[in-house]
């Protein structure tokens, strides 16, 4: 989890082009609520809560430290499935466009190459690499 972490925030922190696996986007995904729940706890163990608001300054600057490399994963997340990384404002479609967004993002991306890079599940592919020791 720590190297796609990495591999997301540190690594390729603005860039929108290529494509993401659904592992490296829900990786990232899970990782970054981990890291909003610690925000959180750290804000309320320090007394820096903004009222009436449950969180308070490390989480907003976590926050906002993260939204760039959230943005990015998640429009190369749609590039995999073929989609513009201008179809993430769908999500501006109440209700019907938060679903329709969570569907694309659980959706396997297309095999083999589109117009938006190779396949990120090829098996000579630098992402199948982490965590190993090769």
């Amino acid at each position: 989890m720590i190297q796609w972490y990495k591999k997301v925030v540190l690594e390729n922190y603005a860039n929108f082009n290529g494509r993401a696996r659904r592992s490296e986007f829900w990786w990232y995904a899970l990782a970054n609520i981990i890291m909003a729940i610690i925000a959180m706890t750290l804000d309320s163990v320090l007394g820096t809560n903004i009222e009436p608001l449950p969180y308070g300054y490390a989480y907003i600057i976590y926050s906002l430290a993260v939204f760039l490399p959230g943005l990015a994963v998640g429009v190369r997340r749609l590039h995999d499935v073929g989609k513009s990384g201008w179809f993430y404002f769908i999500i501006l479609v109440p209700l019907i466009g938060a679903i329709w967004l969570l569907v694309l993002f659980f959706t396997e991306g297309q095999h083999g190459e589109n117009q938006y890079g190779p396949d990120p599940k090829n098996e000579n592919d630098e992402i199948n690499q982490i965590g190993t020791n090769e």
